[in-house]
Parts: structure tokens; C-alpha cells; sequence
């Protein structure tokens, strides 16, 4: 989770989550990196910083290449920009990749933006589209059954009250249309309990689960670290940073089925070499960050990185549902 810059916006810069361990694991960097959520940079600068001799940066969001463009050129032909979407990122180079690192879910710049409406804190317009192109937010609540509003708020928000939230949409938007994002939220907020003093906004799930339905996240995920499997020359390595368990449980098993290890049903069993395994684990568990990081950057505070590293064994593809992908709401007509 990557923000803007002091240049564009005045304030401090925002820090990329968990750099400093990605560049610590994988060190030395060389080669060609692919940076796959490109937002303002931070990666990206690291990456350069620490050695590599090119990277590709990928970003679906037209504002994050537009921002880029007063500094990209201070790194010549080692930095290449293409507006896409890391799903396809085994399509950018011409040649395989020494790494690959994905910071998933919304970005600090996006967060910041009101007018991306991405945030329940801020008010902006109902929108939500990290590609800015589809359909918003807006269209999703404002006209979705109440019966796929509640699927969409469990499945991909893990709300408990997905139910009486959804109800409540539906009764609202029939008196006004969903325009604001704070218009959105105050509706949520009436139908959970007052939050105690530390814990999350009413509205943190919602607006989770309304982000990734409207910006197909969870299939973006799993076909990206397939592409990420395709594009790895052998010894290459892949770096996630997430941050909620929804997508933390999607990269885990993905590494586990990867490398081997989702057999295992006895873990007293002595390990043993699996000669099929396209990925071996560089991280054994999910690092997140020190007393530092948090003390700069409190927004890493749910942050989860894990590395692998990739064979020489045959790329394979794995069915979304063995990754465990929370089952997508089914729509079941508009009203």
C-alpha cells in the first residue's frame, strides 16, 4: 500500500509497506523486476535502489502513470511504465523475470483522493474503480438485489450483518439514490453497534467488500500470480504484500499448492524434496512489520508479506476454487 508523493500533494510521502524486508529476503537485487501495483512508486524506487537493472511498472489506475511522469525520466531506460493490470503481467516482457512483487488491495494515493471515493472517512463521490472505467460503486448499490448486496458484504467483506446492512441500502436508496461516500457509510455505521474506543469504523467491511466486487479483485489475485508462475525465469522470486485474511488466505495456499506442501497431512513427518514443486517457500511464515515500520507507517499495522521462489519446473495452472477464493455472489437480477 503505496500513496503519493510530497511533490504532488504537499504532504509527507507515504512509506511502502514492508520494502525493507522484500529487499532484505531477496536480496541482491538484478535483473529485470516487475513491480505490479505501481502507485506512486515506492516499490519501484526501491527495486532501482537496490540493484536491479530495469523495472517494469504496472498499474491499473491511469492517475498513478499520469503522477509518475515528473520523475520516471531521471531513471532513463531502466524504468518502463504500462497501464494494465498485473493479472496480464506475464504479457509485459519480452523476456523472464528475475522478480515480481504485488501490493495488494487499495492504495494509500487512492485513500487520500476523495474524489477516488474509496473512503468511508472522507466525503467524495460513490466510486470506487481503480481503473476508473465500469461500473462504480454507485451503480452497484444503488441497484443490486438486496439478496446479492448481502453476499457481496459476507462473502468478500466478512461481515456478520450483511443481511440487515443490505436491507438497509435497499430501503435508503428507494427515498435517495447513493451518490457520496459518507452518504454510504452513515447508513452502515446506523446498523452495527457505536465502535469502542480502537476498534475499525462500522462501515472498514463494507467498503472492503464493495471495492473488490466492483474491481473483480479476488480473480485479479489469482490470475496474477499465475501470470507472476509464468513470467519467472527459474530462481526468480515473488513477493505479496497483503492486507486483510481474505487475501492473505488466497497467496498461502496458492505457495502451499506451488510448492508442494498441500499433502502434508502429517506435519511430524519428515520433509521431503517434491520434484513438482514450481515454487519453493523463501518466507516459511507471513512477515509483517517491526516496531519500526509501525512507528513510521501505522498504516502496515495488518500488512502480511510472503516470498517464494520459483523452479525450473513447468508452470500449472490451479483452479480459483482450490485457492480457496471466497465463492463469488451470484447476481441475481437488478430492481
Amino acid at each position: 500500500m503505496t500513496g503519493t508523493s510530497d511533490q504532488n500533494t504537499g504532504r509527507a510521502p507515504h512509506i511502502p509497506v514492508l520494502l525493507r524486508p522484500i529487499l532484505d529476503v531477496c536480496a541482491p537485487i538484478s535483473g529485470t523486476w516487475l513491480d505490479g501495483t505501481f502507485g506512486a512508486g515506492g516499490y519501484t524506487r526501491g527495486l532501482l535502489a537496490a540493484g536491479a537493472d530495469r523495472v517494469i511498472g504496472v498499474d491499473r489506475d491511469p492517475l498513478a502513470i499520469d503522477m509518475a511522469q515528473g520523475w520516471i525520466g531521471d531513471f532513463g531506460d531502466r524504468l518502463r511504465l504500462v497501464h494494465g493490470t498485473f493479472s496480464e503481467l506475464d504479457q509485459y516482457s519480452d523476456t523472464p523475470l528475475d522478480g515480481v512483487v504485488l501490493d495488494l488491495g487499495v492504495s494509500s494515493m487512492q485513500l487520500d483522493l476523495a474524489e477516488r471515493g474509496f473512503s468511508f472517512q472522507k466525503d467524495g463521490p460513490l466510486d470506487m474503480r481503480m481503473s476508473q472505467e465500469g461500473d462504480s460503486a454507485a451503480d452497484l448499490v444503488n441497484t443490486a438485489e438486496e439478496s446479492h448486496l448481502a453476499d457481496i458484504l459476507y462473502h468478500y467483506g466478512e461481515e456478520r450483518a450483511s443481511r440487515r446492512i443490505a436491507r438497509a441500502i435497499v430501503e435508503a436508496r428507494t427515498r435517495e439514490p447513493f451518490t457520496r461516500t459518507l452518504q454510504l457509510a452513515e447508513v452502515i455505521a446506523r446498523c452495527l453497534p457505536r465502535p469502542k474506543p480502537g476498534q475499525s469504523h462500522p462501515a472498514t467491511r463494507s467498503f472492503q467488500a464493495i471495492r473488490i466486487a466492483v474491481n473483480t479483485e479476488f480473480q485479479q489475485l489469482a490470475d496474477g500470480l499465475a501470470a507472476a508462475e509464468r513470467a519467472l525465469k527459474p530462481g526468480g522470486l515473488l513477493a505479496v504484500v497483503s492486507f486483510h485474511s481474505l487475501e492473505d488466505r488466497i497467496v498461502k495456499r496458492f505457495f502451499q499448492i506451488a510448492a508442494g506442501q498441500e499433502s502434508n497431512a502429517n506435519r511430524y513427518a519428515p520433509a521431503t524434496a517434491d520434484v513438482s514443486a514450481r515454487f519453493e517457500m523463501v518466507t516459511r511464515k507471513a512477515v509483517g512489520p517491526d516496531d519500526q515500520e509501525l512507528e513510521e507507517n501505522p498504516r502496515a499495522r495488518s500488512a502480511k508479506l510472503r516470498i517464494g521462489r520459483r523452479t525450473a519446473v513447468p508452470a500449472k495452472a490451479i483452479a480459483p476454487a482450490d485457492l480457496g477464493l471466497p465463492e463469488p455472489p451470484r447476481k441475481k437480477g437488478r430492481r
